[in-house]
């Protein structure tokens, strides 16, 4: 059958500039660059162009451009584009249309709506190159109040819960091994070493050969699908977190294509090969806050009561409410991902359209959390979007712990948001386990730039500290004084619990 959607990308080749060296076939995992035997030359079959720009970038004779194709639909403003060709596959398909990474609808980023305070002269600005800056974080449960021993040495005498200490306020997000590569996933592990973070192993395992070296870095994750879950698995991590929701697809469980599962991601998640692995959108075992409690205290049991248990939740409505009867039933960390959530595949309606945007959430959580007076007993980790050190400094002055960064470290390593994470085509080595593509990423090359990145965005963390005044990060945590909103209505302020600029 005739397809009558217009190919989404244009590939414009230089033939002078070409020399017909044949690497964009070599390079595009789509098709989308053949060779034609009778004419000698390169060609190009646009509809399987998926916009990686892989292809461009490695071009030695820089003799291609890729771009959007203009649409030949007359104007129609509400029969957009996007709308016209998503029902013109669904009538050629009959299926979900699928998608990867996060929404990219032009939902109001409040992070752009929101400035930062300044200290000039009563309290004045610290130089963050010459004086200590603390940003080192605690993740965990706090007790409601402090004794101590005062005979002879100083000395604590009240029982503190399990924390775990990250050296800036900056956790790579769960992305499990198989919806992105091998190399991929120990390049998370490698960078959370070397810098002294943590990195999220998401619902599908840790290899068994990486427990040993990077298990101390690792927050380990309990999806319903219970997949690749034993003893070790648990012990040998910083943490436990149990997934109940995500920010891209909330009320929706994981789903694995059995494309993505080969022989070394089916013996971590202890599936058979080939087989589409799938995490039921309710935990099986949790229909209410006091099964969650039994299972938040049956992994403490497991883990001898020496790891913090994280439980991750979607920013949805009522979302508040449901977090604070999770601190209740004794969880330590509260991860909250917000609608422009990453993920590796999607029902594409579900990522635009469930869900609010992380900013929102931080504050109702954390206000909602200090007026019932339980604020110390959990930490919160916020997920959902973060692009830049500034976005992850206002959520903590909005009051936030930490942040999870996913898409940004994709990006990192070289992604392009191309968004079919879903096929397992991935041309940069990230979203595949395809050999021959994942062997793309060098680990030692994705490595240094995640560090790079973790390193650049901590010594900006610090340039906008010290000019606020500020010499640890924990002294700005849910201090939303020093935000002011630009362009919003009241009654995003009033959710957001900042004054407009000027106030």
């Amino acid at each position: 059958m005739k397809s009558f959607l217009f190919p989404e990308f244009q590939v414009i080749r230089d033939q002078e500039r070409c020399n017909q060296c044949r690497g964009c076939e070599r390079q595009c995992s789509f098709g989308t660059h053949i060779f034609d035997e009778k004419t000698g030359e390169m060609v190009s079959e646009e509809a399987k162009c998926a916009g990686c720009q892989r292809c461009v970038i490695f071009c030695p004779n820089d003799a291609l451009v890729i771009k959007p194709t203009l649409s030949s639909y007359r104007p129609n403003a509400n029969w957009s584009r996007e709308k016209l060709e998503d029902l013109k596959r669904q009538a050629e398909t009959g299926g979900v249309i699928l998608t990867g990474c996060g929404t990219d609808k032009p939902f109001r980023i409040y992070w752009d709506h929101i400035v930062l305070n300044a200290s000039q002269v009563t309290n004045p600005s610290i130089d963050p190159l010459r004086e200590p800056m603390e940003l080192r974080t605690f993740l965990g449960s706090k007790p409601d109040f402090l004794k101590v021993k005062t005979d002879g040495d100083v000395e604590l005498d009240t029982q503190i819960g399990p924390n775990v200490v990250i050296e800036s306020p900056i956790l790579f997000s769960a992305m499990s091994y198989g919806a992105i590569s091998y190399n991929a996933f120990k390049s998370l592990a490698t960078a959370s070493k070397q810098f002294g973070t943590l990195f999220n192993t998401g619902e599908g395992g840790l290899p068994r050969e990486l427990r040993a070296e990077f298990g101390g870095n690792a927050i380990v994750q309990v999806a319903s699908g219970r997949y690749g879950i034993d003893a070790e698995y648990l012990n040998c991590a910083a943490a436990v977190e149990i997934k109940v929701g995500q920010g891209a697809k909330p009320g929706i469980g994981g789903h694995l294509p059995g494309e993505k599962v080969s022989q070394s991601v089916a013996e971590t998640r202890m599936i058979p090969v080939g087989t589409d692995a799938i995490s039921p959108a309710p935990h099986h075992d949790i229909y209410s806050i006091e099964d969650l409690s039994m299972l938040i205290h049956a992994l403490k049991e497991a883990t001898n009561y020496e790891k913090p248990v994280s439980v991750k939740i979607a920013a949805v409505h009522n979302f508040a409410a449901i977090a604070s009867g999770i601190v209740r039933a004794g969880a330590d960390i509260i991860a909250i991902d917000g609608l422009r959530g990453g993920t590796g595949a999607a029902p594409k309606v579900i990522r635009d359209n469930v869900g609010i945007p992380i900013e929102l959430a931080i504050s109702a959580l954390d206000r909602r959390l200090k007026n019932e007076g339980i604020r110390n007993r959990c930490s919160i980790v916020s997920a959902g979007g973060f692009r830049s050190s500034s976005d992850i400094i206002k959520a903590i002055a909005l009051g936030a712990d930490a942040v999870y960064i996913g898409t940004a470290a994709l990006i990192a390593m070289g992604c392009t948001l191309c968004q079919k994470c879903n096929t397992g085509k991935c041309n940069w080595g990230l979203c595949t386990q395809d050999p021959r593509l994942s062997g793309r990423l060098n680990t030692e090359i994705a490595t240094h730039r995640l560090t790079n990145l973790l390193n650049a965005w901590s010594h900006e963390i610090m340039e906008m500290l010290g000019g606020m005044g500020i010499n640890a990060i924990e002294s700005l945590r849910g201090n939303r004084d020093h935000l002011r909103g630009i362009g919003l209505y009241e009654w995003e302020l009033e959710v957001l619990g900042i004054k407009g600029a000027g106030e």
